[in-house]
């Protein structure tokens, strides 16, 4: 693969953010995340306030990939074999036959998934994963690309149950929206006025589209001096006086990864430590448990990711 400029994104994923960027304003820099994670085949996980945009720009990511498209609504009395499926009889020939659950698709959003109990969270880990799902003993392969969205409320919000450390070590990304400027705000009035933009939206990418991306994400150049950089940031995190858990070997990879789709987003087929500083953050953060008194003491996780990106030497 010849190397090409900086200045020549992906025409397939550029194609993608224009497409999302019609249906959510203001949020280009969340929507180029998104087109990381799509590339590098890892799940997203997004959590905000409700009403800012989380559910649309999921459903605006399906719509975008003409490819098998499933919704779970988390709530408390779901079950796990709500998710996955389970075995049905046939009274006919006295037999049981499975049924697939709405995870086997290609982009599953999982809106609200901190509605529901741990439990039922859990289904989610061996897909996320593996890419196969386990149903009273017997191993179910999910059809690829497989990609969870899923979408959460502020864990201190009523009616939520936080998500298990080990589930939170499975996604790749975590985005926060936030609110929109007003400037942005008034536009977001106007465009909804007579219709919703997420009704016009077309697919601009095929299944095997998302596959092929995915395959050239492994074919970008990783220097060695790049990837000692990511296991120091990543060995860092377990020194930090101030991370009670840190990082762990599935963070590097996934760092790794992440960095590889980076460079491919914006053009190149090889990384740079850029790629690396850029998505750290949006890697590492909701993988960290902190102390005690950090967490009291005002420090965000996010800060302290900054805080150590700022510490290690950047190879050149």
């Amino acid at each position: 693969m010849a190397r090409i400029g900086a200045s020549e994104p992906n025409p397939k994923l550029l194609a993608l953010r224009k497409n999302l960027e019609t249906v959510i304003l203001g949020k280009s820099e969340a929507i180029e995340i998104l087109a990381v994670a799509l590339a590098a085949g890892g799940s997203v996980l997004m959590e905000d306030v409700p009403g800012v945009g989380k559910t649309t720009l999921a459903k605006a990511l399906a719509k975008s990939i003409d490819a098998g498209f499933s919704r779970i609504q988390f709530t408390p009395d779901l079950l796990p074999a709500d998710i996955l499926g389970s075995s049905v009889y046939n009274p006919v020939n006295g037999t049981f036959n499975f049924r697939h659950g709405p995870i086997f698709c290609n982009v599953l959003l999982a809106d609200e998934i901190n509605r529901a109990s741990p439990r039922t969270q859990s289904a989610l880990l061996e897909a996320m994963n593996e890419l196969q799902a386990t149903v009273e003993g017997t191993c179910y392969t999910l059809p690829a690309p497989f990609l969870v969205l899923a979408t959460q409320n502020p864990v201190e919000f009523h009616g939520t149950y936080p998500l298990p450390e080990a589930q939170l070590d499975r996604f790749l990304v975590q985005l926060d929206l936030g609110y929109p400027s007003p400037e942005v705000e008034e536009d977001i009035l106007h465009s909804q006025a007579r219709g919703h933009p997420l009704e016009k939206l077309v697919p601009v990418l095929t299944r095997q589209e998302v596959l092929d991306l995915q395959a050239a994400v492994r074919l970008v150049r990783v220097d060695p001096s790049i990837s000692a950089y990511v296991v120091e940031v990543i060995n860092r995190t377990r020194r930090d006086d101030r991370i009670k858990l840190g990082a762990s070997p599935r963070a590097s990879l996934m760092l790794f990864r992440a960095a590889q789709a980076g460079a491919l987003v914006r053009g190149r087929d090889y990384v740079l430590p850029d790629d690396v500083q850029w998505l750290a953050i949006h890697v590492l953060a909701h993988r960290l448990m902190l102390t005690s008194q950090a967490r009291y003491g005002g420090q965000g996780k996010r800060q302290i990711v900054a805080d150590i990106l700022s510490q290690v030497k950047v190879p050149t």
